[in-house]
């Protein structure tokens, strides 16, 4: 099996070197450096590397800001010590396939997050899990907007049309299948494309929500294909992001 390929961003040259070190220590090909998100893109282009390890704060280029670019043509995992939530969020919405915080994962898991996300996976520090639950925490509190009041107008309500706000009948008011629903119509999945899109949002592989639907593993790559471009995204992260509507929330 050919080395993975891979270039390290971060604009300390300390930490750069020290992550280069680490890397090829592991049996990992560092094929390009840099310290910014400007520089970072134009090596990826030129190199086309299997991954890049992207730090978050850098001149010219944020690497939040890279992310959105670098992940149209490589995997990408935020390598930082940044855990603000909205960074976290931000960077998963723009594509990043993983974000790890430094002080939370050793030599080892570093490498393993490398091969890890090259198989599909979506390392995740701590703090990174802390954030995208907190997301969807978020989501699943916003009270569902008022119905329009097709009546108001004439003053009374059309016939066989509840009032706004009324719950649908035997259905609780802001029941989950409501939001499950929108986000169908949004985006236009199948019924199966949603069982497969609410098996990933619970963090479930390829070959466990194969086993779970009873599928063949390349018929459950081939529906997560599909969802990633009715969704327009190209990572499980991002995916889960845009699902949850919360994509490029950027910082406040």
């Amino acid at each position: 099996m050919d080395a993975a390929r891979v270039v390290v961003v971060d604009d300390n040259v300390v930490v750069r070197s020290g992550l280069v070190s680490l890397l090829e220590a592991s049996g990992i090909e560092v094929v390009g450096e840099a310290g910014d998100g400007r520089t970072a893109i134009e090596i990826v282009e030129r190199v086309r590397p299997d991954l890049v390890l992207l730090d978050v704060q850098m001149p010219l280029v944020d690497g939040v800001t890279a992310a959105q670019t670098l992940s149209r043509v490589t995997r990408v995992i935020m390598l930082t010590y940044t855990e603000d939530p909205r960074i976290v969020r931000e960077a998963i919405g723009n594509g990043a396939s993983g974000y790890l915080v430094h002080g939370q994962f050793s030599a080892e898991r570093l490498a393993d997050a490398v091969h890890g996300a090259l198989r599909g996976a979506n390392p995740l520090s701590e703090a990174a899990v802390s954030a995208l639950v907190g997301a969807l925490r978020e989501v699943s509190a916003r009270p569902d907007p008022p119905d329009a009041d097709p009546g108001a107008e004439s003053g009374g309500e059309p016939d066989g049309v509840p009032p706004a706000g009324a719950r649908s009948p035997g259905r609780p008011a802001g029941a989950p299948s409501d939001e499950g629903e929108r986000r169908v119509a949004r985006f236009g999945l199948s019924a199966r494309e949603l069982d497969v899109m609410r098996l990933i949002v619970q963090g479930r592989t390829n070959v466990e929500i194969a086993g779970h639907l009873f599928l063949a593993e390349k018929t459950v790559k081939n529906h997560v294909n599909r969802i990633y471009a009715k969704l327009g995204v190209t990572s499980r992260a991002a995916a889960i992001a845009q699902w949850m509507g919360t994509a490029g929330e950027a910082p406040r």
